[in-house]
């Protein structure tokens, strides 16, 4: 990549989070930049590319605003962003390319595409690139992922039990939040006027928390310095897919000392199965001041696969997680042992890898109360001699994955996933 290729800014955030109004603002002050956008709505208009093309001077006949409607880049329109970028930087030598993510769309997956191109394997080319073999991503790089947070309703969206509709794929309204918030170099808080001091401080201990590594910037009527989301030189990828908060304490566990705010995170770590009726029950009941909690762990009755649990607010999804190194074959066992030395350490004579390690990251949380619920959920020493297969197991099923895959704790995610929601 050098560094005449042209840097392109991802504008993410749920519906009404205000990056339109940001990126007006970008267009109107951005006097000394020529500046190419690409807007993605879910409908068939594109109220967004209206709203854009009406309060700037940008238009579609100067080639420099181009619309992608009826679906979202993050999943089904993939192809359409790589021809439209590409088609952007033949035409014209812009200083920059803002794209506009519909509500819905997830920044990883878009970060993917403007990084990898046609190379992402589940990609099938389009007619365009098999026609010409262009590679569309040859003369730009993706420079900075910005994700709006409307700090106004940042509360009320993390604990909705809202489901989003994207183009029949169900997504719930605070994960998706979570899942915009954990990937980004810049996170812009806007709306700021219309909370007070104290709330805003405590939406950013959370947010520091979710993501240490973004900055953030506090905005009213989504007006930023253009200098803080274009042309940035903050993204690098594989420093965004390992940066999430979630990700680092489980790297380096600790619990973190009563900020001002409350807002604080901790790992549970336990070398026995839950009870799945018990774990089930407090999975009904979840605290709602846990924001958000990730891992792995380990369920009595499934010993071949270890489960991935993710909380985001009121979502709280479960999926396979990979086969427990302790199922492998002895060779792919030792080899597992040598690329990962720290296993050794807590390997179990009798059950080998198997275990729960989950991160919990929330306001006001009661540590102690909640290690206690969990460690209530873990089988007793008479159940641990008992019949597990007779315990009610109210979780979903999963098929062992075909390839036989060590348990990482920072793993990416599988598909898979399923929503639960227990108590029904």
């Amino acid at each position: 990549m050098t560094e005449q290729t042209i840097p392109v800014t991802v504008l993410s955030g749920t519906l009404g989070a205000g990056k339109t109004t940001t990126l007006n603002h970008v267009l109107r002050e951005s006097d000394d930049r020529d500046l190419a956008v690409l807007v993605n709505d879910m409908g068939e208009v594109n109220v967004d590319a209206d709203l854009v093309a009406e309060s700037s001077d940008i238009s579609t006949e100067e080639e420099e605003l181009v619309e992608l409607s009826n679906g979202c880049i993050c999943c089904e329109l993939r192809g359409d962003l790589l021809d439209a970028i590409g088609g952007l930087t033949r035409n014209r030598d812009f200083d920059a390319i803002v794209v506009e993510s519909t509500g819905v769309a997830e920044p990883l997956p878009v970060a993917q595409t403007l990084t990898l191109g046609f190379d992402q394997s589940d990609l099938d080319p389009t007619e365009f690139y098999e026609e010409t073999g262009i590679e569309p991503l040859e003369n730009c790089h993706l420079d900075t992922a910005v994700t709006v947070v409307d700090t106004h309703q940042f509360h009320e969206a993390m604990q909705s039990d809202e489901i989003l509709d994207d183009d029949g794929t169900k997504k719930h309204l605070g994960d998706l939040l979570v899942e915009q918030v954990e990937f980004c170099d810049v996170l812009l808080l806007n709306k700021c006027d219309l909370v007070d001091e104290a709330t805003l401080t405590e939406i950013e201990d959370t947010l520091e928390i979710l993501q240490p590594r973004a900055e953030i910037i506090r905005t009213t009527h989504g007006r930023v310095d253009v200098d803080d989301i274009i042309e940035t030189g903050r993204f690098d990828f594989e420093e965004a897919s390992r940066s999430a908060g979630w990700i680092q304490e489980l790297q380096e566990p600790h619990e973190s000392a009563e900020e001002e705010h409350g807002v604080t995170s901790f790992v549970f770590e336990a070398q026995r199965p839950f009870h799945p009726e018990r774990f089930a029950e407090l999975l009904d009941a979840f605290p709602e001041n846990v924001v958000r909690s990730k891992g792995h762990f380990w369920l009595a009755g499934r010993e071949e696969m270890a489960l991935m649990l993710n909380v985001a607010g009121r979502s709280i999804r479960v999926a396979p997680a990979g086969n427990w190194i302790a199922t492998l074959p002895p060779e792919e066992r030792e080899a597992q042992f040598e690329a990962y030395p720290e296993l050794e350490e807590k390997w179990d004579e009798q059950w080998g890898d198997r275990g729960s390690q989950l991160v919990l990251i929330g306001t006001e949380m009661d540590h102690e109360s909640i290690r206690e619920h969990l460690e209530l959920c873990l089988l007793t020493d008479q159940e641990m001699n008992a019949d597990w297969d007779t315990f009610e197991d109210r979780f979903p099923t999963f098929e062992i994955p075909d390839e036989d895959e060590a348990t990482e704790a920072d793993a990416p995610e599988q598909d898979g996933q399923e929503e639960i929601g227990l108590a029904d």
